[in-house]
């Protein structure tokens, strides 16, 4: 007797729609957005190194970089090679990674890029602790041991995370307890280093490319990739932050000869 391959294709398409209508089923009302589902599968996996406080290796050798966040650093990369960074809760980080994270299996959520130029995974990573499944970018910013830094097109979880920064400042805990604030013409004594920069924005350049704010002896870069967030949240940074007296945090740099912060959301910056 020979089996029709229309009537198998047919089965086995029906075995699967009744387990994917179970496993929805499963699923809490707010994990059945269509942005949830469609990364639900993402893929599991152990975690055997913690690289950093921001980085895990997995048990398939693939090294995933945590979207959305950007640790105290103890090492830094420059043009000269590595050198001490030293950044304060550098060790605390890391630890509160391994906590989470060491030896369990996570779940990975992608979202538009799903590497970076290194080859890395980028990923929201999923732990469950206590029962629940939770966001490890979350409870790192939490924590005050984790920056927010994330900028479109990898915003899913944006929300969230902007919450559990805000959290953390307002407790002040980790990074947050610390003094950090220079003003606008201290700033170039601080390259390499993450600071709240305070100054009046005196004059505003915009292109197709970039805005820049000015402030005595200091700037404030704001790509054109980067308006997005700006945009949701009812700012237009040419004229909100014109003539007003600001605090910035970020990684102090320096670019031909201009000390400078870039922003990359708005949580960074705020009129005083």
């Amino acid at each position: 007797m020979k089996r029709n391959p229309a009537k198998i294709v047919l089965s086995w398409a029906a075995l699967l729609l009744t387990a994917s209508i179970a496993y929805w089923n499963t699923l809490a009302p707010s994990q059945k957005s269509p942005n949830f589902l469609k990364n639900v599968f993402s893929g599991e996996a152990v975690v055997r190194k913690i690289i950093d406080g921001d980085t895990i290796e997995l048990n398939n050798g693939q090294r995933v970089r945590y979207i959305g966040i950007d640790c105290p650093e103890s090492k830094r990369k420059t043009s000269s090679g590595w050198v001490e960074a030293g950044d304060p809760y550098s060790k605390e980080s890391v630890q509160l990674n391994e906590e989470l994270v060491l030896g369990k299996k996570v779940r990975l959520e992608f979202d538009v890029q799903k590497k970076d130029k290194y080859n890395r995974l980028l990923a929201y990573c999923f732990v469950n602790v206590g029962g629940q499944d939770v966001l490890v970018q979350a409870e790192m910013l939490k924590a005050g041991l984790a920056y927010l830094y994330t900028a479109p097109p990898n915003i899913k979880y944006i929300d969230v995370l902007a919450a559990a920064l805000q959290e953390a400042k307002h407790d002040k805990r980790g990074v947050w307890s610390q003094d950090l604030t220079v003003s606008s013409s201290e700033a170039s004594q601080f390259l390499g280093q993450r600071k709240l920069v305070e100054g009046r924005v005196e004059r505003v350049r915009k292109n197709d490319r970039v805005i820049r704010l000015m402030m005595e002896d200091f700037e404030v870069i704001i790509f054109k990739k980067d308006l997005e967030l700006f945009a949701r949240e009812g700012i237009d940074p040419a004229e909100f932050y014109d003539q007003k007296r600001v605090r910035v945090f970020g990684l102090i740099k320096e670019y031909k000869g201009k000390t400078e912060i870039i922003l990359s959301n708005p949580w960074q910056i705020e009129i005083l």
